[in-house]
């Protein structure tokens, strides 16, 4: 029977709009976490999610006997330029924190702003001064910050993913690192794995196929069947002794955050969602067997 060597989640919303099939799709996987960013498209780290339908949520995924692994929020991210008002990402983050002492939930995603026009030095100082604000919120309320290797200066590469956290310099904010996110951008996997690894904290699966012309690519897979490495760092990962678990964010079926969920129906979300956290599953129990 298979064990996972640390416990697995997944970005919910893939799967589904509405909790039922949010949980429904874990339930399939025999997973007790997911974690939360939409619930019928509306973002679960902010007030456009009431408390009381983030309490029926809740409810909801506590009967089943499940918990939140970690929130994906909007804060800093692609949608958010660098030179936009910052009382928007403390407003979220001031929502979400109570929801997160709720589910006793640590992580929450976030980023460092799109750049826009806004000068790079003038964009990685400022996203730098925001962390070290939203960092002390962050303590007060006992959960972490994690930065993903997505939009915003610290994002660019493992070497400002790694001065960007170093820079912040504050224990309530490491990194997420996103595997498949390096080929999406057309970086290198490896190379950002490394730099950032001393400070990852969490970890997303995604996979990518590289863009031959290069720079950016969405031509997504299932896991292991990209050029991400997925299977390498993986590995990588048991070796080390990593515990603190992963989440798949497929996007084979459909790129839910950029309102692309129509694109599949809810069916082929729902089972693509299955089979990726199955295939992850085969991925790593093939992982162990050859490290035993």
């Amino acid at each position: 029977m298979f064990t996972a060597p640390f416990p697995l989640s997944g970005l919910a919303d893939e799967a589904a709009d509405d909790m039922d099939g949010q949980i429904a799709a874990h339930q399939a996987l025999h997973w007790s976490y997911l974690e939360l960013r939409l619930l019928n498209g509306k973002q679960f780290s902010s007030a456009a999610v009431s408390d009381d339908e983030f309490s029926r949520a809740v409810d909801k995924i506590e009967a089943a006997g499940m918990h939140v692994s970690s929130y994906a929020s909007a804060i800093g991210n692609w949608s958010r330029p660098i030179s936009g008002d910052f009382s928007t990402d403390l407003a979220d983050l001031r929502v979400l924190i109570p929801r997160m002492q709720r589910t006793r939930t640590k992580f929450v995603r976030t980023m460092s702003w799109v750049r826009g026009e806004t000068p790079e030095d003038t964009w990685r100082d400022e996203g730098v001064r925001r962390y070290q604000e939203m960092a002390k919120l962050a303590a007060d309320g006992g959960i972490m910050l994690l930065h993903e290797n997505c939009e915003g200066w610290g994002g660019l590469s493992g070497t400002h993913a790694r001065q960007f956290i170093e820079s912040v310099n504050h224990p309530s904010v490491r990194y997420l690192f996103d595997i498949g996110n390096t080929v999406s951008y057309g970086q290198a996997t490896m190379a950002f794995y490394q730099d950032i690894l001393p400070y990852v904290e969490y970890v997303h699966i995604k996979d990518c196929r590289r863009n031959p012309a290069g720079g950016k690519s969405n031509a997504f897979t299932y896991a292991g069947e990209g050029d991400a490495h997925v299977r390498e760092i993986l590995t990588d990962l048991i070796r080390r002794g990593y515990k603190a678990g992963v989440s798949i964010e497929p996007h084979v079926a459909s790129i839910v955050h950029l309102g692309e969920g129509t694109k599949a129906s809810p069916q082929e979300r729902f089972d693509s969602y299955v089979r990726y956290g199955q295939g992850l599953e085969k991925l790593l129990s093939e992982i162990q067997s050859i490290s035993r």
